[in-house]
């Protein structure tokens, strides 16, 4: 696999500092029951990189530090993690926001029957990969046989409530592009979504996310072995809007890895951009200051111009 970080290292991003603290997102470990064509993580089911159990009562010791409102899951697939609901119990328990980056065919895995039924008593946010609504083109990015057990998914979180009015349990799904492009029009892409899923497969669901893909790890070597990187980064650059800068969710939020090193946001974890300015060392979270974290840089590279883009991209979708 080709290495994208020296040819992102070079940037004239702007500069961009830390506001308070709000949201943890983490990364419970690279190990997948699927290997997605435009995953940045690299993750798939050889994989068996895991958080410790210490690691995770850390997180939960600096959410209560730090009064955090929202832990964001992510792998990976993190239902896979063994402390996993562990985690999910404890958050809830404190009253935080838990929202769950599910790549919905896990729920179909005959080990995990119950675990949708589990997402919803303890009301977990469900944000879930279906990067297109036709067959073809799911099945072509993520393998084959994912778009039928994604949609057997979705009709079973329907059924316990999920992504229908005042049910209180909300399901999102996330859009990304099959090629070295822009994601669409947030707005009008979500109206095609819920008519075409409701009309052929009586599905619903709350909001569409549209996630420009990075050129990093699995999607980033890919275009270096089609020749499109350099072009693909020009694009990004060329279509820079500076007012997605006061949007960018790396402003308050700190990305934990499954070793229980933070970074300033998923994408620099997966790049290995220590928090802050790239010359500080790695900080883990035993180490954290919270009191100099507020109004500090934030480290940036090229592919930062993926989250400014256009209509701006970060994990809640556009920005604009």
């Amino acid at each position: 696999m080709h290495d994208t970080k020296p040819l992102l290292a070079n940037s004239d991003f702007p500069a961009i500092f830390r506001k308070p603290l709000e949201i943890l997102q983490i990364n419970l470990g690279y190990r997948c029951n699927l290997s997605c064509v435009h995953c940045h993580v690299n993750a798939g089911p050889k994989r068996t990189e895991m958080m410790s159990r210490e690691t995770i009562d850390e997180i939960l010791a600096l959410a209560d530090t730090a009064n955090i409102h929202t832990l964001d899951l992510t792998g990976g697939a993190p239902e896979m993690h063994p402390d996993f609901r562990y985690l999910v119990r404890a958050a809830r328990n404190r009253g935080i926001e838990v929202i769950d980056r599910c790549n919905l065919t896990i729920l179909e895995e005959p080990e995990y029957a119950d675990l949708a039924e589990f997402l919803a008593a303890q009301q977990v946010n469900i944000v879930a990969s279906l990067p297109c609504y036709l067959e073809e083109n799911v099945d072509k990015q993520r393998g084959k046989g994912v778009f039928k057990d994604s949609l057997a998914a979705l009709q079973r979180l329907n059924r316990l409530g999920y992504g229908r009015p005042d049910s209180g349990l909300e399901l999102n799904l996330v859009f990304n592009p099959q090629d070295a492009v822009l994601p669409p029009d947030q707005h009008n892409l979500e109206r095609a979504y819920k008519q075409h899923l409701q009309q052929h497969y009586g599905i619903v669901f709350n909001r569409l996310f549209a996630i420009a893909n990075m050129p990093i790890q699995r999607f980033g070597s890919t275009l270096v072995s089609h020749g499109c990187f350099e072009s693909y980064l020009a694009l990004l650059k060329d279509s820079f809007r500076a007012d997605n800068l006061e949007n960018l969710m790396c402003l308050n939020t700190l990305s934990i890895d499954w070793q229980g090193y933070v970074y300033d946001c998923d994408f620099n974890q997966m790049l290995n951009l220590p928090l802050g300015a790239a010359a500080n060392p790695q900080t883990h979270i035993s180490e954290l200051r919270l009191d100099q974290l507020q109004g500090a840089p934030i480290a940036t590279a090229a592919h930062c111009y993926g989250c400014t883009a256009g209509q701006g991209s970060s994990c809640g979708g556009a920005l604009g």
